[in-house]
């Protein structure tokens, strides 16, 4: 397998995720997996986690579900996790010695979908801290480049500690909430990038199944709206950690907020993670 996903991230993947923040690796997850994922996902709507909810709900009955960690409990998400090429690339792409799985985020939204996620960064929000962070969001279904997600080029060695959104006042559900004071000097304002978005680098693509934009936790994305009265979307993303990623426990909050779990197996913030719950499925090959 890994002279294969040698094969599959090339050099100029790696340096163009280095500069870029994000790579659109092509036809790197086989179709036996997509309908793996596929089956998982049908399960996880019938049966969510506790961590299940609409984020949005329209007047015409469209919605956007999430759900995370359901890995948990679901056996084909499991297997994507655990024997999928995903761990390899993933690491493979960071350039790390090796990389921990994190968690997993699933979004579903039904045909004609409106609901936008505001540009933001996810890095900010978990219990971890690091540059070696990764996020693959992976379409199950064909999207158009105007309803993907969208990345601001080279974000993610921007300097500044933003104010993120507050995904809760957006949700109207507590799990959401995260809260950024934006007038403590500690934190930058959020850049308004969808009101001035002439200004800013914005990359996106047309996805297919089996594609992956793999993208740093710290670079500023958004969207994954806008869809057409006849496509649906549904995305399983995967986050992973590499070598210099610490445990970390915000006081502004986290989402999803790990700290409870996290202290019951043992880890404290500066800790390197891991245990079974963030086990590490890649490791780099001494040469």
């Amino acid at each position: 397998m890994g002279e294969k996903q040698r094969s599959l991230v090339s050099q100029a993947d790696i340096d163009r995720y280095s500069s870029d923040g994000v790579v659109c690796l092509r036809q790197v997850i086989d179709a036996d997996w997509i309908e793996v994922l596929k089956q998982g996902m049908a399960a996880n709507l019938e049966n969510p986690s506790e961590r299940g909810r609409l984020w949005d709900r329209d007047e015409q009955g469209r919605t956007c579900f999430y759900d995370s960690q359901s890995w948990l409990h679901n056996e084909h998400y499991r297997a994507f996790i655990e024997d999928s090429p995903m761990a390899e690339l993933a690491g493979r792409v960071m350039a790390c010695d090796g990389v921990n799985f994190f968690f997993d985020a699933v979004f579903v939204r039904t045909p004609g979908n409106q609901f936008r996620t505001p540009f933001h960064q996810d890095e900010p929000y978990w219990s971890v801290s690091g540059f070696d962070t990764c996020s693959a969001w992976m379409p199950l279904v064909p999207v158009e480049k105007k309803s993907a997600l969208e990345f601001v080029r080279g974000s993610h060695r921007w300097t500044e500690r933003f104010a993120q959104q507050n995904f809760g006042a957006l949700t109207a559900d507590e799990r959401d909430q995260v809260v950024f004071d934006d007038s403590d000097q500690e934190w930058t304002p959020f850049p308004d990038i969808e009101g001035r978005r002439d200004e800013f680098d914005i990359v996106s693509w047309d996805m297919e199944p089996g594609d992956v934009a793999i993208f740093n936790a710290r670079m500023i994305h958004g969207g994954s709206g806008n869809l057409a009265p006849e496509r649906d979307l549904k995305v399983f993303n995967t986050q992973w950690l590499g070598d210099d990623v610490r445990v970390t426990f915000r006081p502004e909050g986290m989402d999803p907020d790990h700290t409870e779990v996290m202290t019951e197996v043992g880890l404290s913030p500066g800790d390197r993670i891991g245990t079974h719950l963030y086990p590490k499925l890649w490791q780099r090959a001494s040469s």
